[in-house]
């Protein structure tokens, strides 16, 4: 798991070509404009998904982890916090859904070894597979604009 800003996404375009592209498509784009919805940025090697929310409170939501693509979390406007915690020995609460990319962990079993990291405007964060994560969370409701660019690995 990756924290940073769009001013330091050089340090990271040498860990995956495809990583690059998506990198240099956030900060090329004014996602403040754009429709809401799924865009193909190359077929579903990259892929962008532009979403409005409100947070919700960390005991409500699951944690995820993906197994095919690195998630590139990328907060337009608002603010949230994440959870995130690395893959051990947990027991999924939802097993592994190979067309959706995903398997669910509980909050109440992972609570104690979970971290909670805020993401602002203009932050992003990048999900590898294994790490364990629980984006769209925060203890008073926020509206958020987020877009998530998932990489295949």
């Amino acid at each position: 798991m990756i924290v940073d800003t769009l001013a330091n996404r050089h340090l990271y375009t040498q860990l995956n070509p495809r990583l690059a592209t998506a990198l240099a498509h956030l900060a090329e784009t004014d996602f403040s404009q754009l429709e809401l919805g799924n865009y193909p940025l190359e077929g579903k090697d990259i892929f962008v998904i532009v979403n409005d929310y409100q947070t919700v409170p960390k005991h409500t939501a699951p944690f995820e982890v993906h197994q095919q693509y690195i998630d590139v979390q990328y907060v337009v406007s608002g603010e949230e916090e994440f959870g995130y915690l690395p893959l051990a020995d947990q027991t999924p609460s939802k097993a592994y859904f190979a067309d959706h990319d995903y398997a669910n962990y509980d909050y109440e079993s992972n609570k104690q070894d979970a971290a909670f990291i805020p993401l602002k405007a203009g932050m992003f964060a990048l999900f590898f597979p294994g790490d364990i994560h629980m984006p769209g969370t925060s203890d008073t409701p926020q509206q958020v604009r987020k877009v998530v660019i998932k990489v295949k690995v």
